[in-house]
């Protein structure tokens, strides 16, 4: 699907929102076998953050602390918010961690708020979620949040995905224009094919409990997940093919070409692919954003936290032109192009 929307919005962290455990390479070669070397060079990961159970904090803390940040940067209060969308596949509460993220920054009285779920590629479809809101005149301002701790449903065993993934949340306010005023998003295009479901997946493992219904009982299924499992040859196809033609689908309904784009930001996944991605598209590497050194895959949260830094730092600057691109379970995947 592709649609152009106009709407501006104020990217917001003041700092990342990432737990404080840090686990590096050189600690995962006590772990599995591995080492520093074979991770670093096959994936451009150095580190990651972890959710720990110590400390009483959960993934929706992250995410409540990104969006306050956010309404910080942005000069507005919870008051102001009609709108809070959380892309997660990890939250703390099974039905959803949106409406607790918008009590924390103080968003209660006349905002809605809800989750949105579609893995890594979940921040990009809550930005052009929360714009549709926005472009239909019912709202004013939205806070975005991307949110995961896929560490939780990872194989610790698995040398072959423990190796990828961390923890954090990002977020982003978007808020209407008026007639005339630029736009910040300039065009989108999101996909999805179930037919690829089994390559990426978290899928639900019951337990049998037998309840003392009259008769021999009822065998119930009490609740559980099973390790997140991934085909990491289909799953690199997947985004390296795919990935290049949704980011020109894209730049064709904002009206632009490669030539236009400042910066191309994809979901921090893997270096090859972000390396793949870019030769496909004629993109230097020198215009890629990473931060994937740092902190690994944080599905969901990999977009905000690596703009937050770019932004930051100076490296992305008001009126620059950046092309994202997010792609994961579901198999789903999807582009959107802002103007800072």
């Amino acid at each position: 699907m592709t649609q152009h929307d106009k709407y501006t919005h104020t990217h917001t962290l003041s700092r990342p929102s990432a737990p404080q455990t840090i686990v590096t390479n050189a600690d995962l070669e006590s772990v599995v076998e591995t080492s520093d070397e074979w991770i670093s060079t096959r994936t451009g990961i150095s580190k990651r953050r972890i959710l720990t159970n110590d400390g009483g904090v959960g993934i929706k803390n992250l995410a409540a602390e990104a969006a306050a940040a956010a309404l910080e940067a942005s000069e507005l209060s919870g008051a102001d918010i009609d709108l809070v969308i959380v892309a997660t596949s990890s939250p703390d509460d099974l039905f959803g961690d949106a409406t607790s993220v918008a009590a924390e920054i103080g968003a209660t009285s006349n905002c809605v708020a809800f989750d949105l779920t579609a893995a890594c590629s979940g921040f990009l479809f809550a930005c052009v979620t929360g714009g549709q809101f926005l472009h239909n005149g019912g709202m004013k301002t939205a806070v975005v949040v991307g949110s995961d701790a896929l560490s939780r449903w990872v194989d610790w065993d698995d040398r072959n995905s423990c190796i990828l993934f961390g923890d954090g949340a990002g977020a982003m306010v978007l808020q209407a224009t008026g007639d005339g005023e630029p736009s910040g998003l300039l065009g989108y295009s999101l996909h999805s094919d179930g037919k690829g479901q089994p390559q990426l997946m978290c899928g639900y493992k019951g337990t049998d409990r037998l309840v003392a219904t009259p008769g021999d009982g009822t065998i119930m299924s009490k609740g559980g997940y099973n390790h997140m499992t991934m085909n990491g040859k289909e799953v690199y196809k997947f985004a390296t093919r795919e990935v290049p033609t949704v980011l020109e689908e894209a730049l064709q309904e904002a009206g632009l070409t490669v030539d236009d784009v400042d910066w191309l930001l994809l979901h921090q996944a893997n270096i090859r692919i972000m390396e793949t991605v870019a030769k496909r598209l004629k993109i230097p590497m020198e215009k890629v954003i990473t931060n994937l050194k740092d902190y690994g895959n944080t599905s969901a949260a990999s977009i905000p936290l690596a703009l937050d830094e770019a932004v930051r730092s100076g490296q992305v600057k008001k009126g620059d032109v950046i092309a994202c691109a997010g792609f994961g379970a579901g198999l789903s995947w999807g582009s959107a192009i802002f103007r800072m």
